[in-house]
C-alpha cells in the first residue's frame, strides 16, 4: 500500500519565497527610480509659469529676467506643489526646488531650466535646456546651472 501526499514540502515553499524575495529586491531600486524621475517630470509643468515672462522680455527687450519680481511672480517659496517647495529666476535661468512630499533622493535638490539663445539673430525664441543637457547648435546657454539632482534620477531629456 503505498502512501500519496499532495502539496508542497517545506524545503519546495522556502526555495520558492526565497526566489520571490531575490526578484523583489532586485525590481526594487529601479522602481523607486521610475518613482523619482515621475516627481521630477511632474515637477516641470510648474516652471511654466515662469517661463512666460521670460520669453516676453526676451522678444521685447532681448534681457534676461534677474528674479521673480522682474518677472511679476511671487517669491520663489510661494510656487509649490506636492513635491516642489520653490521656483526661483535667477538671470533667465529658473532653478526648481524640492521638498515636501519627494523621495529623500531629491528631497532639497535643485534642478534647472537654462535659456539658450542666438545670440545674433533676435528673433529666434528660447529654447529651454533642462538640468545638464546640452543646447543646440549655434544656441547659446545663458544662467547658471545649479542641478545638483544625482545623474541616475534625472530624466534623459535633463541629462
Amino acid at each position: 500500500m503505498r502512501k500519496r501526499f499532495d502539496g508542497f514540502t517545506l524545503l519546495e515553499m522556502m526555495i520558492v519565497i526565497s526566489i520571490m524575495v531575490i526578484l523583489l529586491l532586485m525590481a526594487m531600486p529601479s522602481a523607486q527610480n521610475s518613482t523619482v524621475r515621475k516627481q521630477i517630470s511632474d515637477a516641470l509643468p510648474l516652471a511654466d509659469i515662469a517661463k512666460k515672462p521670460i520669453d516676453d522680455a526676451w522678444k521685447t527687450a532681448q534681457t534676461l529676467l534677474p528674479d521673480n519680481t522682474a518677472a511679476g511672480l511671487p517669491i520663489p517659496e510661494k510656487i509649490v506643489n506636492q513635491h516642489i517647495k520653490a521656483v526661483a529666476i535667477e538671470h533667465g535661468a529658473i532653478h526648481i526646488t524640492f521638498g515636501y512630499r519627494a523621495n529623500g533622493g531629491i528631497k532639497d535638490k535643485t534642478l534647472s531650466l537654462r535659456p539658450a539663445i542666438v545670440e545674433d539673430a533676435k528673433i529666434v525664441p528660447i529654447t529651454w535646456v533642462c538640468g545638464n543637457a546640452k543646447a543646440p547648435d549655434p544656441m547659446t546657454i545663458k544662467g547658471q546651472n545649479r542641478t545638483d539632482v544625482p545623474e541616475h534620477y534625472l530624466p534623459f531629456a535633463c541629462r
